[in-house]
This record gives structure tokens, sequence and C-alpha cells, in this order.
């Protein structure tokens, strides 16, 4: 595999200066909390229960605990008394070669940082914050796997992570409008494009536009529906997707952050909202502000919210007879366990279809799809990415749906994939296609 072999050779020109770089990025990002994480562990266990990776391969180094051991290794040897006086004594390493290989392996390519290993940790040792730490020291080091960063540097150069031209996704707007009225034989319909003082500024997926142009259409359907007052960015400012919050290079997630501070400057809308995207909500709502180090004057919102708000306030209306196949509904970490947004699709969804089964667990305990933490832009890992997303696949045949519904599209990519190797028979949809199906006007 090209991506193995040259990962191996940026391992193997490594020098000196390369290890310290990576431990100063790797200690600035440690605040007392996470540094006391790094010596907390008890080696319970419980965290191996709780990980989709192991649950599908019990092995040791997919354990939780023992990715943590190996990032708490080099940490003790060159940040504790003890680690400098007597490594031995208490299980320090140093930070060389093979250990740069080990963190690779376990933050890269064993984790999606769902985060539930840290809600089922007996002590709440936070997880992700030290595998991000580890992440974003590799990344200094040049080893944060090229697909990953490929992905990254395509919404840096061009705006959004498809490296799709202002062009194409202008003329693709105007060929979903046109799709648009004619379903709801209205030629008023509009995806609105850079319509100044608009309330709202949706941002989407650049997989829609280029492979799921449907999901958009049902969204602007909802829009339609709610008469709402609402636009799109033909500038950079569309992409609701920031794999920085991936790569864990936290000037680089800022700088596509801006991006959509940009668009809400220049169109002057009052709310930002984020289409059905996991990770695109997660960066945006509460990691953004970190990243550029300010409050954003503008409202955030996730389009489950506002689909919520639109059928509590009557501005839309549904008609659950026109959904009768029986659906369930996957829970996206970012959206779900480290975003809040719980509730508001399991409420949009009661109402829109007749039958709804929830998966067991469900909503923070809900297990990863696989497909998070840029495990899909790493192709070196499929095959391990595959493998634990049998864990989802396993929670989906136990509910007997038909129709998987999922709000965000790096899971539904997943579940797509899922689909056909554990031959699940069942279809992939996102919330607002749900509603859109639903949708009944009135006079």
């Amino acid at each position: 595999m090209p991506e193995l072999d040259e990962l191996e050779s940026r391992l193997d020109a490594l020098v000196e200066g390369d290890f310290q770089r990576g431990l100063e990025v790797f200690r600035s990002k440690l605040k007392e909390a996470e540094a006391s994480y790094l010596n907390s562990c008890v080696h319970c266990g419980l965290c191996a229960s709780s990980c989709h990776y192991h649950r599908a391969d019990a092995t040791l180094e997919n354990v939780p605990a023992h990715k943590l051991d190996v990032i708490a290794a080099v940490f003790k040897r060159n940040f504790t008394a003890m680690g400098r006086v007597a490594p031995g004594l208490v299980g320090a390493r140093t930070f060389d070669r093979e250990m740069a290989k080990a963190w690779v392996d376990a933050v890269f390519g064993r984790c999606s940082l769902c985060g539930r290993c840290s809600i089922n940790c007996t002590i709440g040792i936070a997880m992700p914050r030290i595998f991000r730490a580890a992440r974003a020291a590799l990344g200094a080091m040049g080893l944060t796997p090229s697909d990953l960063q490929a992905t990254v540097d395509n919404s840096l150069q061009h705006g959004n992570n498809m490296a799709i031209t202002q062009e194409d996704w202008v003329e693709t707007v105007q060929w979903i409008e046109e799709e648009l009225q004619m379903e709801v034989d209205d030629p008023e319909a509009k995806l609105p494009l850079d319509k100044k003082g608009a309330k709202i500024l949706f941002t989407v997926n650049p997989r829609e536009p280029k492979f799921f142009p449907l999901s958009l259409q049902a969204s602007a359907k909802v829009f339609w529906a709610a008469k709402e007052d609402w636009t799109l960015s033909s500038d950079p400012g569309w992409d609701l997707t920031n794999y920085g919050l991936f790569n864990c290079k936290d000037d680089e997630a800022g700088a596509i952050t801006q991006n959509l501070v940009d668009a809400m400057e220049r169109l002057g809308c009052k709310t930002l909202v984020i289409g059905e995207c996991g990770h695109g909500y997660g960066a945006a709502r509460w990691e953004g502000p970190e990243w550029l180090q300010k409050s954003y004057p503008f409202e955030i919102k996730s389009i489950l919210e506002l689909m919520d708000d639109y059928l509590r306030e009557g501005r839309i209306h549904v008609d659950p007879s026109k959904n009768t196949v029986p659906v369930t509904l996957h829970d996206p970490c970012n959206l779900v366990r480290h975003g809040g947004i719980c509730e508001a699709q399991r409420r949009v969804l009661r109402k829109s279809v007749t039958t709804f089964t929830e998966m067991t667990p469900n909503r923070a305990e809900n297990f990863c799809c696989g497909g998070g933490g840029g495990q899909l832009s790493m192709a070196r890992y499929k095959n391990r990415r595959i493998q634990s997303g049998g864990v989802k696949a396993g929670q989906i045949k136990d509910t007997g749906a038909k129709i998987v519904v999922a709000p965000c599209h790096n899971c539904i990519d997943q579940l797509m994939e899922l689909n056909k190797e554990y031959k699940l028979n069942v279809q992939i949809k996102t919330v607002a296609e749900m509603v859109a199906d639903a949708i009944v006007t009135t006079a």
C-alpha cells in the first residue's frame, strides 16, 4: 500500500529535532487536567468493552487504556521526575521511532475519537483530549496520514474538502432548484445564493452536491415549506466540514472555521445553520471559538434543532403515514455524545414516521459507526474501520428496521459500506429526507 510505504519512509527519516518538536507540541496541548489523566488510569478494563474496536477485535492494542499507556509512557519519561530517574519503575519510554510508530497506530489507526470510552471510565479520563494532543504532536513531526492531510488541504486551498469549483457548486445549486420547483409545483421555490441580509446561512457537506443532491433538495424543501428566509454562499463558507478537527492542527482548523465567519459577515446573516453533520456541528459550535480565540457575533444552530422548531411552531406540517417503513436512528458521536444534540432528531422522527425503533444502546451510549475521527479519509486503516463497524451493523440488525436515519454524511458513507459488507439490506437516509417525504402543504 503506497500510504503505508510513505508513512514508513517518513518514520525512517525522523531526526532528533523532529522528536523534540513533537514533544513540545504535545506538552503545549496538555492542561493540568490532561496531564493528570496520564497518571490516573487504574486499568480496570471497563473501557475495553466500551470501544467498538475492541468489541470487534479483542486484542490488547485495541484497549483504550493500552493506547493511553503508549502515550503516557513518553509523557512520564520526558515530563515527570520519576520517569527521568527510574523509567523502568513507572513504565516510562524514550520517544523514538518505535514509539512514534506506536503512537500513529494507536491514535490514528485504532481510534475514531468517539469518546465512548471516557463516559464509561470509572475516573472520567477524557481520552479523546489526550489522543488529539498526540495527533497534534505527530502532525508537527510530519506523520499525519497523507490522505487525511489532503482533505484538510483541499479545504484550505479550495474552500471545501472535495475541491469543488465555485462554478460547479453554483451550477449544482441551480439544477437542484429546478428539481425542487418541479417537485413542489412552485416556480418560486428557491435555493437562494448570496442573499444579503437573509436570516439564515445554511451550510452543507460537499458530498451532498457531489454525490447526494437529493439530500440538499430535501433540506431546501423543508425551508420552502417553512417559508424560511435563508441563503447559501457561493464563495467559501458553504462547506460545513472541518477535518482540522481530526488532523488536530488548530491553526488549520481555525482557518477553515474562519470561512464560515467570513461568509456570515459578508452576507449579514443572523444565524449559521449547520446541516446534518456530526463533526461539522461540533467543530463550528464548540471548537471554533477556541480555535479563533473569540466569540461569534451570531447564533449557531443545527438543522435538526431548526426542524424541531418548525414542527413545534406549526411552520411545517407532516403526515407520518407517508413514511410507513420501519425506521431506526444512528447517533453520530460528535453530534450527540460530544455535541449535545440528542432529542431534537427524535422528536422530529416520531412526528414524521409511523414506526420508530431505538437502537440499543442509544443516545450518548450509542456505538460509533466506525467512520469518525477522519477514518473515512485514511485508506490504510480501511479494514479495521469496516471490522469495527460490525458493532454498529449488529445494532442495526437487532432493530429490524429497514431505514437507518443518520444525521451525518460521514456516518452515511460508513453505513453504506457496512450495509454492503454485512448484508443489512437497509436504506440510509437523513432526517431532512424523512421530513421532506412527510411534508403536507396547507391551503
